[in-house]
């Protein structure tokens, strides 16, 4: 009933669950039974979205039927974000846009990588590629190897974006110089950098852009 009167975004995470979960038990109504779900994964999403049936079945309310109805419906969000990572006719408005486009390809990572994605002039996404691949705490942004794959593509922005297997999404002293150094070069050929965004961990990621700090960069 609240999600028709107010939609969706209205419902807070265990609410959601609960429409999947649709009844409780004798102690518990069933939002406290998805409550009882999400402080297992921490409060977290992702974590519950990982969890195996076994874990799931294992909370009192949750059976092997229901088990099966969450498993799918986070399957299928999964499928949708890697819709949106593998399509390219897409238009980039927000750093959200791109963090979304970009997690099914760097969550879970046990070491960096460094991706670039490529705009044309309306800001529509033309391509993205792999660029490097690093270790733990670090990965290499060859500035040359970057403007010449942009030139190729006959790009008008890039987007720089990497992850941190650390979980801290706040910008390492490499990251910032290696943001300052690739604004400087793409500029030198008239191609904008519109960006460089850190992905962490769920739901974190930093943009310079949005950054007090840092957005003088751009």
């Amino acid at each position: 009933e609240k999600m028709l009167e107010k939609g969706t975004s209205a419902l807070s995470n265990a609410e959601l669950l609960a429409i999947m979960i649709r009844t409780g038990t004798g102690d518990m109504n069933v939002v406290d039974v998805a409550r009882t779900l999400l402080q297992m994964g921490g409060g977290r999403l992702n974590e519950v979205a990982d969890m195996p049936l076994e874990k799931l079945c294992s909370v009192n309310g949750i059976g092997r039927s229901k088990a099966v109805t969450i498993a799918a419906a986070f399957e299928l969000g999964r499928r949708c974000a890697m819709e949106l990572a593998i399509n390219e006719k897409v238009s980039v408005s927000s750093p959200k846009t791109v963090f979304r486009m970009m997690l099914p390809l760097l969550k879970g990572l046990d070491h960096e990588e460094c991706w670039v994605i490529f705009l044309n002039r309306a800001n529509y996404v033309i391509g993205k590629e792999r660029m490097s691949v690093g270790g733990l705490d670090s990965t290499v942004m060859d500035v040359k190897s970057i403007l010449r794959r942009a030139l190729d593509r006959k790009a008008s922005g890039v987007i720089l974006v990497h992850n941190h297997p650390s979980r801290i999404t706040a910008p390492s002293k490499m990251d910032i110089n290696a943001t300052i150094d690739m604004a400087d070069a793409m500029e030198s050929v008239g191609i904008r950098l519109s960006d460089h965004i850190i992905i962490g961990h769920g739901d974190d990621y930093f943009s310079f852009r949005k950054s007090e700090k840092w957005k003088h960069i751009f």
